[in-house]
């Protein structure tokens, strides 16, 4: 048993160590040995067509055409055609950019979320830029209909919500095309991340149409800044319908994707949206003037030209007759991750916050963090309270698992006497340390049950931290200014390593030599990484430690080896 304990330590020693070297590889710009380097953007014709041939349709094939994969608009030109105006929508929690050019949403401010480089400067989600591609589209299909490179005209309007005003529209026109005319109306509400987009089909044709709409998300594939190489989460598109809920889609998977492959999302549903996700913020299409009108749809995901990919999805607005209009209402949600928010919006969206397949547990925890943080009114009170909590529902679970540790303690020195005497026979000197195990009443795997009883919960709250929106910027005390960055002075991390230190001074001693110099040295391995967590984690941890060790001297001291 000795034997498998110790081969078990080295080898989980091993690969954190291997671990740490790679996160240390990118954390110094080298590339992941588990990963290519991500692509960089290939430039693009500077004016494209006008009229694309590769418009969407409809179809239910695995591999879904995607309007103007082949009329990629110049990384490095802020216009379209020449033709291009943008211009400028300002509320209260937003500054929109719409280019006249299809009615694009190619840059979203949020200027409730200051940026994590520079203070002065409000987080900027959706852009069009030399440095990066992150917009949203909508047009119409099969081609030849206005779609989102038709040039539009803009009708006249504020620009700007005014004080004592909820709402503001904006309302854009295309030309005829095809037989019909798209008009687009852009209604931004106070307080609100939604964008409501009505998309209304004049037929001014002779013969009646049948058009189809199309709303996409399209992005380079780069990580967004910020990203740190200790800890990863997803970036990129995601699907949900009812159906099979959240389905994330990785950029690889895309790419890598054969013409007749079938994608890793659902093709058809009549219920559900697109999204992009990055790290607490996310981008989403959905349906309705609620976000969850019943209406048949066709998902599709897909790389275009370069690192650039695209998700969306194709709706059916039925036969248009001549001279009549059909109208669609869709909604454009951009914005921070806030749980409560997102659940308001939309069935699902709130999944965009992605807790891995510990959500069942995540939820929960995230709900009763905000229930601390009512309470407190600080997040890192919060945090503080919460780990507090789960110390007291584990109680019981880890009394249990710090008397098997001090008995194993009290135990040390007959079993590092047998090893003396039994050096050279060690089959003998097993059956002997199992007999005293026997004698005491002592597992040896005691102490470790319990603790991974609790493990889920732990990572689930670890998750929780790391993902949610509110640590952006949120103050605990003094130094500590900002949960969701890695603490300045280093003051909490060292504070941890400490602790851990401490806790394996109050275990049992492994009997092996080499198993206890494992015990000292994993907690320094370990903690090497959390000198670049953010500080919420961390504290979180620290709070847990210092916990840890309090109930683990209180049973030492019962058990009379508190000094041992």
């Amino acid at each position: 048993m000795t034997d498998m304990r110790r081969t078990l330590l080295w080898g989980v020693f091993l690969v954190s160590l291997f671990l740490i070297y790679d996160a240390w590889n990118r954390h110094t710009g080298h590339p992941s040995m588990f990963a290519p380097p991500p692509a960089k953007r290939a430039a693009a014709p500077a004016a494209p067509s006008s009229s694309p041939t590769d418009v969407p349709v409809a179809s239910g094939a695995p591999a879904v055409p995607v309007p103007g994969a082949n009329a990629v608009p110049g990384a490095a030109s802020p216009a379209a055609s020449a033709a291009s105006q943008r211009f400028d929508i300002t509320t209260d929690l937003m500054k929109v950019t719409l280019d006249s050019v299809g009615g694009d949403v190619v840059r979203v401010e949020l200027l409730k979320q200051v940026d994590e480089f520079d203070k002065t400067k409000n987080v900027v989600l959706l852009d069009h830029s030399s440095e990066r591609l992150y917009k949203a589209q909508t047009g119409l299909t099969p081609g030849g209909l206005p779609n989102h490179l038709s040039p539009m005209t803009v009708m006249p309007g504020d620009r700007a919500l005014k004080d004592g005003s909820n709402e503001l529209q904006v309302r854009l026109e295309s030309a005829e095309a095809g037989g019909a005319k798209l008009v687009k109306t852009f209604t931004f509400r106070r307080g609100s991340h939604v964008i409501g987009v009505r998309h209304e089909v004049v037929n001014t044709a002779t013969a009646p149409i049948s058009p189809q709409l199309y709303l996409q998300l399209r992005r380079d594939g780069n990580p967004p800044p910020g990203g740190s190489s200790f800890y990863s989460t997803f970036t990129g598109p995601a699907v949900y319908t009812d159906a099979s809920k959240f389905q994330k889609v990785d950029f690889s998977d895309i790419a890598d994707r054969r013409p007749n492959d079938k994608p890793e999302h659902d093709l058809q549903a009549d219920n559900g949206w697109v999204g992009m996700v990055q790290h607490y913020f996310a981008s989403a299409w959905l349906l309705g003037a609620s976000g969850d009108e019943k209406r048949q749809r066709e998902f599709y995901t897909r790389k275009l030209d370069g690192n650039e990919y695209v998700v969306g999805m194709i709706v059916p607005l039925g036969e248009v007759a001549p001279g009549t209009s059909k109208a669609i209402d869709t909604r454009l949600f951009v914005g921070p991750q806030e749980e409560a928010q997102l659940e308001k919006i939309a069935p699902g969206l709130e999944l965009v916050k992605d807790y891995g397949v510990l959500t069942i547990l995540a939820k929960p925890l995230f709900w009763l963090l905000s229930e601390m943080h009512k309470i407190l009114g600080n997040w890192g009170w919060a945090i503080v309270a919460l780990v507090v909590l789960l110390k007291i529902a584990f109680y019981w679970l880890n009394a249990s698992a710090y008397r098997s540790m001090a008995k194993m303690k009290a135990i040390g020195p007959k079993v590092q006497d047998l090893r003396e005497r039994f050096k050279d026979k060690p089959q003998q000197m097993q059956q002997e340390m199992m007999r005293i195990y026997r004698e005491e009443k002592v597992n040896p795997l005691g102490g470790c049950l319990p603790i991974l009883v609790q493990m889920p919960f732990f990572i689930a709250l670890y998750w929780v931290l790391l993902s949610s929106v509110e640590m952006r910027h949120a103050p605990w005390i003094g130094w500590i200014t900002d949960l969701s960055a890695k603490d300045p002075y280093f003051i909490l991390p060292i504070l941890m390593t400490v602790t851990s230190m401490i806790q394996v001074a109050l275990g049992a001693k492994p009997p092996d030599p080499v198993q206890a110099r494992m015990m000292w040295l994993m907690p320094l391995a370990f903690s090497v990484m959390f000198f670049f967590f953010p500080a919420g984690l961390v504290l979180y941890w620290l709070t847990n430690n210092i916990l840890s060790i309090a109930q683990q001297y209180l049973i030492n001291k019962q058990m009379g080896v508190a000094g041992k």
